[in-house]
């Protein structure tokens, strides 16, 4: 019993460590930056939601289409007459005097009745109109998606920089820590032997408590980048991400001067689509005001059954059941509304007028959110060469003034103003290459070529 006993308990043990191990596997990501957007672009909540979008919009198409077709309703009515109403009829028809009434009670007090009504709409031109602004909702909705695609393009591209960012500057001011704290103990052991000043001392120790307070700051900024990249693509927050592409690689690879000379074509921009598709909506709606003043078309056919009794005998076989049927066509013919009609159109008239404004700054935005992109990328590739040449610059004066200090040529402040020199253009180095890649990201939004 006891030997049972064990085993079921390794057994639940057994079982718990396998599902805790699936599930720390399961929170464990490694990207490139390619797979990285590719799984944002299906699991990202923004992309979800995009998806989503679409699929209600399929649905109110086929509401608006449905509203035309061959609708069947049925009904189902029992009244019980718990106090009958009484009527009055003369007295003579009954045998009494005349001047006389008799009450009397027509029907039974009981009544149950079914009829089923087939209805038809023939014509209607605010249906038409509906169809139509239903095909281009759908089509603004698809739009929509696609606009939300190059969106979470972008944000993952520059999540991702950020995290290559954030991990590069943690491993350049560890290793800024480490050169500054060798160059403190080495000037600390000479000044206590008496070979140096204390100054020297207090300058690079102002120095490498600088370097401490950012690497500690830089470490929590990693942190937060990783867990922004998380969300960006759609995954818990805390989950383990590895980004398996380089920042120097990145931005090498996105080094490409060609794609400012790509012919900008306006109507192949999402926004462009997105801002024409407004406009043809609040026609669609001014043309449904005015499809309101035209006469509307419909017809029905009904079927039903009546039953009565003074008591529930519904059930019986030997009740009693009479048919009814009617045809019926209804034209409704709209005559005068007290201008009711004419004012609604001429706000949509209005509306529609906006929207043609709206769209023409819309498309003068478009051509200034290009050029200035255009000018944005060429910008940060000019200061990646620039960047790159002064980090090796930087890194050579840093070199000579260490050799210089060790040497006694150089005093601890010009050894200090080299080093806050080179730590600055590396961090510019960094955001030199990051610029790079989130400028080309946003140039192609707006070319709406992600993949060319």
């Amino acid at each position: 019993m006891r030997n049972n006993l064990w085993s079921l308990c390794f057994c639940c043990l057994f079982t718990l460590f396998s599902i805790a191990q699936e599930t720390s596997v399961s929170s464990q990501y490694s990207f490139t930056l390619d797979e990285a957007i590719e799984f944002a672009l299906e699991n990202s909540y923004q992309s979800i939601n995009a998806r989503r979008d679409v699929a209600k919009a399929l649905k109110r198409k086929w509401e608006a289409t449905a509203t035309g077709l061959p609708q069947v309703n049925a009904v189902v009515d029992y009244q019980n007459q718990l106090k009958q109403p009484v009527s009055l009829i003369p007295g003579e028809l009954s045998g009494g005097d005349s001047g006389t009434f008799v009450p009397v009670i027509f029907g039974t007090k009981q009544k149950l009745s079914a009829t089923a009504t087939l209805s038809q709409l023939l014509f209607d031109g605010s249906y038409l109109v509906g169809l139509q602004a239903a095909k281009s909702f759908l089509q603004f909705t698809n739009d929509s998606e696609e606009k939300a695609q190059l969106e979470v393009r972008k944000s993952v591209i520059n999540a991702y920089g950020s995290v290559l960012v954030a991990q590069e500057s943690v491993r350049i001011i560890q290793k800024n820590k480490e050169t500054l704290q060798k160059n403190y103990d080495e000037t600390k052991k000479t000044f206590d032997n008496g070979l140096n000043e204390e100054e020297d001392v207090e300058q690079i120790q102002i120095t490498l408590l600088q370097t401490i307070n950012q690497l500690n700051n830089a470490e929590r900024q990693q942190k937060i980048a990783l867990q922004m990249f998380n969300l960006t693509i759609g995954v818990d927050v805390d989950s383990n991400t590895i980004l398996s592409d380089s920042l120097d690689t990145l931005s090498i690879k996105n080094i490409d001067p060609s794609i400012t000379t790509k012919p900008f074509s306006l109507e192949n921009n999402v926004d462009y689509r997105l801002g024409y598709l407004l406009t043809e909506q609040r026609r669609l709606e001014l043309k449904l005001e005015r499809s309101k003043a035209l006469p509307s078309l419909s017809a029905f056919v009904n079927y039903g059954t009546q039953g009565n009794s003074d008591s529930f005998t519904f059930l019986d076989n030997d009740q009693m059941w009479f048919q009814s049927s009617i045809l019926g066509v209804t034209l409704n013919i709209p005559i005068f509304s007290s201008l009711k009609r004419s004012a609604k159109t001429k706000q949509a008239k209005i509306a529609f007028e906006q929207a043609n404004t709206s769209f023409t700054q819309t498309q003068q935005q478009i051509k200034l959110q290009y050029n200035s992109a255009i000018n944005e990328y060429q910008l940060a590739i000019d200061n990646y060469e620039i960047t790159k040449q002064n980090l090796a610059l930087a890194e050579r004066i840093e070199n000579k003034n260490q050799i210089k200090y060790t040497e006694g040529l150089a005093t601890s402040f010009e050894l200090r103003q080299a080093q806050l020199q080179l730590y600055s253009i590396q961090q510019e180095s960094l955001q030199a290459m990051v610029a790079i890649i989130n400028n080309k990201a946003t140039l192609e939004t707006i070319l709406n070529t992600p993949n060319n």
